[in-house]
């Protein structure tokens, strides 16, 4: 039996009306085997490991994991929302779709938006990481390594999806080996006891010992829940998943399960086996690989850890490029920008949206990103907030009775999770939060000037009708 979903602007008034014309689909071409392979090769949960824990551990030192471990608890109320939301909405649009039929177009533009950040943002700043790890075989300059992956992801993504989500396989069974191998390693060479875990210690200037406090881990939160963020790809491919209805929320979930073992348990072997806490506090966990056994064993980590980039390079750049497409379907932009970003290639991806994630993304592999990693955190935790808003939302009217995955705890869930999601916003620095704030001013001016006024042939948010049971 096949199910449908009702146009937009007939799940809420404020919603969009529906495109006139039938809008262009992506295949389904995967079950959730393939679905589950793409999502953790976007979680990459070895370039996160080694890319982006180690900032962790220089702020948050022995409280790492345990911030890594509250994130995941989080991050299992979020990954419900997406479940259900997700089966509810399957669209490429993702986040946007999901909000926008639930809560309205201005709120779902706004989740666009934020997402457009990340999308740009943390395929770049990942990807310069790649010549850290490819040091003991060349020496590359960082800037030019992160747009030789961000052009080989490019490349990549103009591909058939099931083609992309067997190369993505392959590289994810060497990262997971990699992060099995630090874990080993780690828990081989404990110095310290599982106590150590919520010591709460950091390495302080002059070799002093400082302490982690509680708003310390509040304020680490927002990268902690990004680390777990990719499972949210599922959503996005939920246009390309066989019998969405179902696989939706068994690939989120599994994805956030599986995911958050390959990096807790790691993270949790380095902080018993790192040899003194200055070392823990640097972070450099290559170094403690070789130290803990010899430089070919590091050698080849490390080079897991590059393969790692790469593939979440592609994953990243053919998630990113159904938003864009999705986005022009929908009507976002004028109208040459909307049929550009909306054709399809001879392996029926986005071709042209394809490009403009990729190209972009190896320009800003040039660029300075220290300040937007810190906006991805902020845009990161601002999404999921809305996406909860719109999971409070999703029982009311006609998506009371619409088949989908329902979530344990409703609505208890989701209000707990915007009231914890609000305070970590609130313990962010006021610079991301500033910038963050002012992109999404910007956003809501282009809203109020283009969208709005044309909102009957613009920003038009389109379901597929072709969903299974």
């Amino acid at each position: 039996m096949t199910d449908t979903l009702r146009p937009v602007e007939q799940a809420l008034p404020d919603a969009a009306p529906t495109a006139s014309g039938s809008p262009q689909k992506l295949k389904r071409s995967i079950g959730i085997v393939g679905g589950t392979l793409l999502t953790l090769s976007c979680v990459t949960p070895a370039s996160t490991l080694f890319v982006v824990v180690p900032d962790l551990f220089s702020s948050l030192g022995t409280a790492t994991a345990l911030t890594i471990a509250i994130g995941s608890l989080l991050c299992i109320a979020v990954a419900f929302c997406y479940s259900e939301l997700g089966t509810l909405i399957p669209s490429a649009g993702g986040e946007y779709a999901m909000v926008s039929t639930m809560a309205g177009r201005l709120a779902g533009w706004l989740v666009f938006v934020l997402s457009l950040l990340v999308v740009m943002i943390v395929p770049p700043v990942i990807a310069m990481g790649t010549a850290d790890y490819l040091a003991p075989i060349v020496h590359l300059n960082p800037s030019m390594a992160g747009a030789g992956v961000m052009l080989l992801a490019t490349l990549a993504g103009l591909l058939d999806l099931r083609a992309n989500a067997w190369i993505t396989g392959v590289f994810l069974v060497l990262e997971v080996i990699a992060a099995a191998v630090v874990a080993v390693l780690g828990f081989t060479h404990s110095q310290r006891g599982v106590g150590s875990l919520t010591s709460m210690q950091v390495a302080g200037s002059g070799g002093h010992t400082d302490t982690v406090t509680a708003m310390l881990v509040v304020s680490g939160l927002a990268i902690a829940l990004f680390i777990t963020q990719g499972f949210s790809t599922a959503v996005y491919l939920s246009e390309e998943l066989e019998n969405p209805r179902r696989n939706v929320a068994r690939t989120v979930l599994a994805t956030l399960a599986i995911s958050t073992v390959i990096i807790l348990v790691p993270v949790v072997a380095i902080t018993m086996g790192a040899s003194d806490l200055s070392t823990l506090t640097g972070g450099d966990i290559s170094s403690m690989v070789t130290a803990w056994s010899n430089s070919a064993v590091g050698t080849f980590v490390s080079l897991c850890v590059a393969l790692a980039i790469i593939n979440a390079g592609i994953v990243m750049v053919i998630q990113n490029s159904r938003v864009l497409f999705a986005s022009a379907r929908d009507k976002a932009w004028p109208e040459p920008i909307n049929q550009s970003l909306s054709r399809l290639g001879r392996f029926g991806s986005p071709w042209v949206a394809t490009l403009l994630v990729g190209v972009p993304g190896a320009l800003l592999c040039f660029v300075n990103l220290d300040t937007l990693y810190g906006v991805t955190g902020v845009s990161v935790t601002a999404m999921y907030l809305l996406v909860a808003v719109a999971a409070l939302l999703a029982r009311r009217g006609q998506h009371r009775h619409t088949p989908a995955w329902r979530m344990p705890l409703w609505p208890a869930m989701p209000v707990l999770l915007i009231a914890v999601l609000a305070y970590i916003l609130s313990q962010q620095e006021a610079t991301y939060l500033l910038w963050t704030g002012g992109i999404t001013a910007g956003a809501t001016l282009y809203w109020a000037f283009y969208l709005r006024p044309r909102r009957e042939t613009r920003w038009l948010v389109s379901i597929p009708e072709d969903v299974q049971a």
